[in-house]
């Protein structure tokens, strides 16, 4: 395929990030064994670092943006998926050492490309995008450690995120009691909808000083870090499990080992874009079946043209996101 195609690509220039739309070939594009035609990509904080240069997340310059993407099998040389197949890609070096998804064709390794799950569609796998599996992938490794409903609530902050955001519908449905951390009051009746059976508002909690606070919750998805994830160390009880997967609250943690060797809590580093193949095969299945969202639509509520997509980054610097934003590239 010699045509060019539209992409946003991100550049170093006089020690500045540009990212600019430009016209490429697939010889512009890093090597891969198989060639997807675009539909839908989708905007996570991370893309909005690496556009804007808010954080260094691209290793090289320049590359197409976008950690994710979804669409249709143009050409494959890869046994595991062939031309028409439909399929998703999150992560996996995208935007950070490989061109990414904001383009309307991605040559991509076949070891990351998975074939979309059953009763999904490009929009509804970006409707997730990483977002939705790094949740899914925390819940999973809770559960492998032994997290169960009876085990006491389950504490999300960061809540009206994205990751935050589907972590509780899926945790609700799994019969789980939620309680929500959020910064945004105007977001409580929001994340009770999607299954919270109590929000805390951030600037109202006491985070204690001590080794160990009083136990209250059975175990945590932390999308914070800092001081928050601190006291989530100091308030989780016996057996359970923290799975720490952002930081948008800072990366430092002071705490002390009392957590771990007098309650035996765990806590787990979720990096899903480095997650192997076997097991994102894995947690996608579990995603089309048992943490299948109920409430996706009330999440994924705003679809953004391609060519609008360089507006749309600075909210989420600002921290004013709530849900999950899909970006339409192709047809």
């Amino acid at each position: 395929m010699s045509k060019t195609f539209k992409a946003y690509r991100i550049h170093e220039i006089d020690k500045k990030i540009v990212g600019r739309f430009e016209q490429l070939t697939l010889d512009d594009l890093a090597p891969g064994n198989v060639v997807v035609r675009v539909l839908y990509s989708d905007i996570n904080y991370k893309d909005a670092l690496a556009a804007t240069g808010a954080g260094r997340i691209l290793r090289k310059y320049p590359l197409v943006g976008g950690i994710d993407l979804a669409g249709v099998v143009e050409s494959s040389t890869d046994s595991r998926c062939k031309r028409g197949d439909h399929v998703l890609v999150t992560g996996c070096g995208l935007s950070e050492t490989h061109d990414g998804g904001y383009a309307e064709y991605a040559r991509l390794n076949g070891e990351w490309v998975i074939p979309m799950p059953p009763g999904f569609g490009a929009f509804k796998a970006m409707s997730l995008g990483t977002a939705g599996f790094t949740a899914a992938l925390a819940i999973h490794r809770m559960e492998h450690n032994g997290q169960t409903p009876a085990k006491g609530p389950i504490v999300v902050t960061g809540a009206t995120g994205g990751v935050g955001s589907i972590a509780i519908d899926m945790l609700a449905g799994r019969g789980y009691e939620v309680v929500a951390v959020s910064g945004k009051a105007e977001s409580i009746d929001y994340l009770k909808s999607l299954g919270a059976a109590q929000v805390l508002l951030r600037q109202e909690i006491d985070y204690g000083k001590r080794p160990l606070e009083a136990a209250r919750f059975g175990g945590a998805i932390d999308n914070v870090g800092g001081e928050m994830l601190t006291w989530l160390t100091r308030t989780v009880d016996n057996w359970g499990n923290i799975a720490s997967i952002g930081l948008a609250g800072g990366a430092d943690l002071h705490t002390t080992v009392m957590p771990f060797i007098l309650r035996g809590v765990n806590l787990l580093g979720i990096n899903s874009s480095a997650t192997l193949r076997d097991m994102r095969l894995v947690v996608w299945n579990r995603i089309a079946t048992d943490l299948k969202p109920r409430h996706l639509e009330r999440i994924a509520t705003r679809t953004i043209a391609f060519d609008d997509l360089p507006g749309s980054f600075d909210a989420y610097l600002q921290g004013t996101v709530t849900g999950r934003a899909v970006i339409k590239i192709g047809s």
